[in-house]
């Protein structure tokens, strides 16, 4: 089931409203802390006040981007799946998808929050869309680059067009097929700070939360815990993506 939340929400899980994220008792919504006093406190001292909010919003985050960069791979590999064989198939669905990365994150954001309201629907509807163009790209790439003869040598032993594909061509195009669903994903980690502006989920609330409060007490600590959250949270899906190569990416395909 979707959710939505007044300041944070999962795509699918439970709603986690501002008053639930933090510390009711230290810690305020706008950044300061009641445990010491409102004023300003050293980095460490925020986080050590504030960790349990900026955990469960880190959580909300990552969540999100998981969530969206597979809907994305899973619509960019059929996108890519249909057009292969067809140079201009391929010329559109990539130009397609490029220019919705041209559209600011703001604007789309905009577009989508009449339509859509606010929370969840119009961040996955964006993530997504931003999520696209990697996939399918990559996929177009991955299965253009198999061999003819590999294809040829398949329906030689009496394999089925679909069978081609499934067993042989996404099979040798899975390591470039990776390769765009983890480009995907560190986009969306960036991208899914702006979703705050659409009252979505994760870290983003925090850079808000701290932008709009510019000056005043701890708000460049609220800003930086966001930022550097994300910047975390991004090596660490990195470091599966690489490790996920490495478990069902043959050595014969990762040395050529």
């Amino acid at each position: 089931m979707m959710a939505v939340g007044r300041g944070t929400a999962v795509l699918f899980g439970p709603l986690f409203p501002d008053e639930e994220v933090g510390h009711p008792s230290s810690v305020d919504r706008d950044g300061r802390s009641r445990r010491i006093g409102g004023g300003v406190v050293s980095f460490g001292e925020f986080l050590a006040d504030r960790w349990h909010r900026l955990l469960v919003e880190a959580l909300l985050h990552v969540s999100a981007v998981v969530q969206c960069a597979a809907i994305a791979a899973v619509i960019g590999v059929g996108i890519g799946v249909a057009v292969y064989r067809s140079p201009l198939g391929s010329t559109a669905a990539t130009a397609l998808t490029s220019a919705i990365l041209t559209i600011p994150a703001f604007a789309l954001l905009g577009l989508l929050i009449p339509v859509l309201g606010l929370g969840v629907p119009p961040t996955v509807v964006a993530l997504v869309l931003y999520g696209l163009l990697p996939v399918v790209r990559n996929t177009i790439v991955g299965l253009g680059g198999v061999d003819p003869a590999v294809r040829d040598a398949a329906r030689g032993v009496g394999m089925s067009r679909w069978g081609v594909l499934t067993r042989v061509e996404l099979k040798l195009a899975w390591p470039a097929i990776l390769t765009g669903t983890r480009v995907a994903t560190q986009m969306l980690m960036g991208i899914a700070a702006i979703a705050a502006y659409a009252r979505g989920p994760g870290l983003g609330v925090e850079i808000f939360a701290g932008l709009t409060r510019a000056g005043s007490a701890n708000a460049t600590n609220q800003a930086v815990a966001g930022t550097l959250g994300i910047v975390v949270l991004a090596l660490v899906l990195d470091g599966i993506f690489a490790l996920i190569g490495r478990c069902t990416v043959s050595r014969g395909i990762r040395g050529q």
